[in-house]
Formats: C-alpha cells, structure tokens, sequence
C-alpha cells in the first residue's frame, strides 16, 4: 500500500483524471441498469420443471412463443364505448410494437363478450412471435405505449399479464424503489459523517466514494447483463451493499488519517500510514467479503448468483477507490480533511466551555482521564463472566424465533397489494379462475397420456384437464392442468409434490408450481453448503490474521449468533420470509462482519504484541477502535433500514436481516461479548498448536505494517 501511495502522490492529476472519465462514462450506462434485466432467473439446471419447459420449447408445435394478455378492467359508471376505445388503444400500442399484435379474432371475441355479457373485465390473449425470454422488452415497450404504471388514464384501467408481463412490471418496480432508496440513503449517510467527522470537506469524501462505486457498479451491471441472464434484483442488492461498504471503507482509512494528524504527522506521513495500516485491513476485508458472497455461487439459479454478482462488483470497486480514489482525494483536499469546519469547532468550543472540569485536570503533568470506551472495557472485563452470560442471552432471545423459521417464493408475491401488475393479475384472476395463469404440464410418454390425465382428474386441487397434446415427433404427450388456486400458492406447490409421487415412471411435472418447488428445494438442500462454506473462510482469514486458533473460532460462534438473531427477527417481523433472503443474509453479514473483526482484533494483537497484557491490550484496542466501528455500523445499519422502506419483499427482508445483523455485531457482539470472552481466555486468546505456527506465513497482518 505504501507503494500505492507514493504512485497516488506523485500522479494524482492522472488517478482523478482517470476515475473521472470512468465516472463520465457509466452515468449513462448506469441509468439503464435495468433495461436488460430480468424477474426471472429461478429457473433449476437439470430440474424435472427446468426439462419440461425445455422440452415443450424444442418439440411441441407453438410452445416456445411467449404468453401474453391484455386485461381491460372498467371503472364504475364506464359505458361500452369505453370498453370499445380501450381494446382500440391496445391494438395500436401493439401494432406499434415490434414482435406483438392484437388479431383480429382475439378482438372479435371480447367485442362479442362485450355485448353478450355486458361491460365488465376483459382477459383479450396477444400474439407474441418470441420466446418466453425474450418477451421482456416487448412488454415494456407495451407497457410504455399503453401508460402501464402511470396511473389512471380514464374510465378503464389496461393492464399486462403473462411471465414477460410480471418480468416488465418488477423492472419498473425495482428502478422506483432504488431510485427512493439512494435518494433517502444518501442524505441520512451524509448527517451521520457530519457528526462524526465534523467537517464537511471530510464528510464529503466517503459519500463520494460510495456514489462513485454504486455508479460504476451500475455501468458494469449493464455491460454484463447483455451477455448473461441477470436478475432485476441485482440492483437493489448492489446499491444496499455499495453505499455502505464504500463508506465504511473509506471511514476506516479517513478515520486513521485524522488520528495520524492529530498525534503531529504531517498530512503526507498521515496519508502513508492509514493506507499501510487501515488501507491493508479494508483490502484485506474486502477480499474475505468477496470470497465469503462466491460461496452463493453453490446454489447453481440465476437469481441468486446474480444477486452475489452485483455484491462482488460493488465490494471490489469499493476497495479499488479506497486505494486510489481516496488517497487522491485526501491529498488534493490537505488539511481541510483532518480538521473540524468553523462552525463544528465553535460549537466544539462552546460545548466544552459549559461542560464541567474535572478536579485537578489543570494542573501540570495530572493524568488523562481514561475516555468513556477506556472506562467501558475495564468495566464488562470486571465481570466478565455476568457480561458473557448477559450478551448471550440478548442474542438467545432474539435468535429463538428462527427455530421456527418457514419459506416461501414467487414472482407475484413480491408486488405491493395496490401494485398495478399485482392488481391485473388478480383481475384476471377473478375472469379465469386463480390457476388459469399457472397451469400444471406434464410430459410423458404418449401411450401413458390417459394414465397421467385419469390421476390429474382424481386429485381435488385440479379443477379441469385440458385435452392432450402430441409432440411433433409423436413420442411424447403434454398433459395440462387448471388447479383451483394460484401457482404460487401451497396447495399449488402440494398438487406438484403429490402428482411426482403418484404418476407413472417416465411422466415429467413442470409449470410454474413446479419451478417454485424445484428452486424451494436446491436453496434449501444448499444451505448446508453455503454455511460450511463461510463459516471455514472465516476461520481460515482470521486464522491467518491473528496466528490464533481460538479468537477465529469465537469470532464464527458470535457471527452466528448475530445471523441467528437476524432471522428470528427476520421470522417474527414477516412470518415467512423468501427463500433467498436465508443465504444472502448468512453471506453478506459474515463478509461484512469481517470488517468489524479485522479492524477490532488487529488493533488488540497489535498492543498484545507490545505489551503482553490482555487486559490492557482489549482495553486499548477496543477504545482505540470502538468509535470508528459503532460509526461504520451506524452508517451500514441505516443504509440496509433504508431498503426495509422498499415495495418488495425479498429486498425489504434482506434489508432488514442485515440492518438487525450489523447492529447487533457492532454493539452486543463486540462491545460486550468481544471483551468479555477475552477476558476470560485470557493468554488461550494467542494460543497456536506447534504444527500450525509452522504452516502459516511468520508474520500477521499488521505485523507486516510499518512502525
């Protein structure tokens, strides 16, 4: 980093000029994030839904074109004429679409049911000459002719439905609700720094971090989504990890440069020595981060590997700019970086006029005080063992909901009630019935289509069998089923379960009830993975870190009980919480907590190392620590609060797992629990078997800093 530094220093025209032009480029490229997304991605490689939907693509006449409807939904008082104009409105909007059309047989029947049943809901199918995966950008393009979204537009309210429809409709939520997100996010992210730092100039430099990497991220979003299947979340999940890891990053390496400052270091002295000591950590933080979100990569969906894909961007860009950008910034900024604003240091002035002096404190050569995180250490490690027990049962009674932790999924679910694509799906709904939309499919062999149609009809969620279906080379038939309920429901997802264990061998069950129960099922069995996963990264990093077999293994038992805590919150806030929102809070919060871990147990092994009192070196370590860390929490928690505000339920769930995560680790975790359990360990803190201390690298991390 010291290398870095000095390449900063003497080319920081060439490093601002050069993130500057980055910035330039991805604004725009940016600002279509979204445009290539998709609410899908929950699709199971190799799953029996996954064959099926393959094979009535490749085999079956018409079943690779894309299922669209318009819904035409009259308000009260609405006359015929109204209905009439409405159906002439969709037909332009989809004569000027490319890959759609209103028939003229299709108009002919909902004009016919128009006068036989008078005005009322209308479900009129589109022709759509595209694949299912394609048919995202031919729905928006309708939704926007049609003003979709924009609320009332008269006497009748037109709505899409159909899989592109519900993919067009999560695009337009999802870029609303980060657009409030960050709107809201930024400005309390910018309050907490002015109370931190005291200075604007300072304050200012974190938030251009994060804005900087969130826009980047944006950019690189956008590049890879032409090439590969993303999914619409994946912006959400970078935004809510990006603004608060590049802030707490850059806090981390600000914070250091002002201590340096302070202590009679010139700013170039001060600037070398935060990025050869906290600059390391936040590298070091950052990769473990972005190692521990690789292992979401085990749960072979798009969703969620597109999801962690966003995070790793995000993570990486973040310590990119805390390594460059900011030294950049801070040099061209100078001493306006370290000291208070005017009018933060008048009113430190007049605090301090009115606060009352401690006896003695004037005279030559009295003793400093210890501060108030001095004065908290040295009381929890009084008694550690009441400290233990009472962090322990904080976190046991938070955690003890998540032993009846229940999941769910589906693509609908994640709409607002008065959402418009949640309200035409139910319109339509109430015309078709509530499984119209979601057909069970089964393909088997042909001679076995009256076996698989007979079990269907005997099952009392089906409510009606449709005739069979050959394949164009006759081998096979496709068997589909109405069920009484929708295909994202449990009785739904019940039918699939019954009809795999019911049906002749070789009869295959797709539809959407069987995608959810395919995807339900692989995130589930990955679970296991997933957590072995990060639970030995984590180890393995600190072993590295701190050349101590104990103090890893506690700092994994405590990061679980945070996660624990998160999910029985989690589970008592929503009851039953998405089936993705258990693997992305166990990996972002053990990645993230690794900054609070690094940051904490390098500045005790550090006064360890010089002293080889325990207790003074927690407590030191701790003072020396604890403000930037309950700051960098503050912020992170607040930013994650802000996603809690969104309209969808993954992000929201995930916002709020994390924010409760975070908050827990940073002041239960390590500010009582932390100290105590070290306390009590006492010199087993620093222990390492023989055979270990020769296989690891001779140095840890900060003892590779300079002095």
């Amino acid at each position: 980093m010291l290398g870095i530094d000095r390449f900063v220093r003497r080319h920081r025209a060439a490093v601002l000029a050069v993130w500057l032009v980055a910035l330039a480029a991805a604004v725009p490229l940016a600002m279509r994030q979204s445009d290539h997304l998709t609410g899908g991605g929950y699709g199971v490689p190799g799953s029996q839904s996954q064959r099926v939907e393959s094979a009535i693509g490749r085999d079956f006449a018409a079943g690779s074109r894309a299922t669209l409807a318009a819904v035409v939904v009259p308000a009260r008082g609405a006359s015929a004429a109204d209905v009439r104009a409405a159906l002439a409105r969709v037909g332009a909007a989809a004569g000027a679409t490319a890959h759609v059309e209103l028939s003229a047989r299709a108009r002919g029947v909902a004009l016919a049911e128009l006068r036989r049943d008078g005005v009322r809901t209308l479900v009129v199918p589109l022709t759509v000459d595209v694949t299912e995966s394609d048919a995202p950008d031919v729905a928006t393009g309708l939704r926007d002719r049609l003003g979709v979204g924009d609320g009332p537009t008269g006497p009748v309210a037109l709505h899409l439905i159909g899989q592109s429809a519900l993919w067009a409709g999560l695009q337009d939520l999802t870029k609303r609700d980060l657009a409030r997100a960050e709107s809201a996010g930024f400005p309390i992210v910018a309050i907490i720094l002015l109370a931190v730092f005291g200075s604007l100039a300072a304050a200012a430099l974190p938030l251009a971090l994060g804005l900087v990497s969130v826009v980047v991220t944006g950019a690189l979003i956008y590049a890879l989504s032409m090439a590969m299947e993303m999914s619409v979340f994946v912006t959400n999940m970078a935004s809510m990890i990006g603004i608060g890891v590049a802030v707490d990053y850059s806090l981390f390496v600000l914070a250091r440069y002002r201590a340096e400052v302070r202590a009679g270091r010139s700013p170039d002295e001060a600037r070398a020595v935060a990025l050869s000591t906290s600059g390391v950590a936040v590298t070091f933080s950052g990769l473990t981060v972005i190692v521990s979100l690789a292992g979401l990569w085990m749960v072979d969906t798009t969703a969620i590997r597109s999801m962690a894909l966003g995070a790793i961007l995000v993570v990486a860009v973040s310590v990119l700019a805390a390594a460059t950008l900011l030294p950049a910034l801070i040099s061209l900024l100078g001493r306006r970086a370290s000291t208070p604003g005017r009018l933060f240091a008048a009113l430190h002035r007049v605090r301090r006029s009115w606060a009352p002096r401690r006896p003695g404190s004037t005279r030559p050569g009295a003793p400093v005080p210890p501060d108030f995180w001095t004065r908290w250490a040295t009381a929890v490690m009084r008694r550690p063992g009441r400290a233990l027990v009472a962090g322990a049962l904080v976190l046991a009674a938070l955690a003890t909901p998540a032993l009846w932790l229940s999941t769910t999924d589906g693509a609908l679910r994640q709409f607002p009630a008065g959402n418009e694509t949640r309200q035409g799906f139910e319109a339509a709904r109430a015309v078709t019935g509530p499984g119209a939309a979601s057909p069970v499919r089964v393909l088997a062999p042909r001679t076995q289509a009256g076996a698989v149609a007979a079990a269907l009809r005997a099952d009392p969620e089906v409510e009606r069998v449709m005739p069979a279906v050959a394949s164009r080379d006759g081998a096979r038939a496709l068997v589909s089923a109405i069920p009484r309920h929708d295909g994202e429901s449990p009785q739904a997802k019940a039918l699939v379960a019954r009809l795999r264990d019911r049906l002749p061998a070789g009869a295959e069950v797709g539809g959407t009830s069987a995608g959810l129960v395919d995807f339900h099922d692989l995130v589930d069995g990955s679970m296991w993975k997933i957590a072995v996963f990060v639970l030995g990264l984590s180890y393995v990093v600190l072993l590295l870190l701190l050349r101590s077999a104990v103090l890893p293994l506690k700092a994994v038992a405590m990061n679980l009980l945070s996660v624990g805590a998160a999910y029985g919150v989690l589970s008592v806030v929503f009851g039953q919480i998405d089936a993705i929102t258990p693997p992305l809070v166990l990996a972002v919060v053990f990645g993230l907590s690794m900054d609070y871990e690094v940051f904490l147990l390098s500045n005790i092994r550090e006064r360890w190392r010089a002293t080889g009192d325990t207790r003074s070196a927690v407590a030191e370590g701790l003072a020396a620590s604890a403000k930037t860390i309950t700051s960098a929490a503050l912020i992170m928690t607040a930013v994650f609060a802000v996603f809690v505000l969104t309209g969808v339920p993954s992000i929201q769930q995930i916002g709020l797992g994390c924010a409760v995560a975070i908050a827990v680790d940073a002041t239960v975790v390590r500010l009582v629990l932390v100290p105590a359990a070290m306390e009590l360990l006492g010199r087993w803190n620093w222990w390492l078997p023989a055979p270990l201390e020769r296989l690891l690298p001779s140095r840890g991390l900060e003892e590779a800093l300079p002095a």
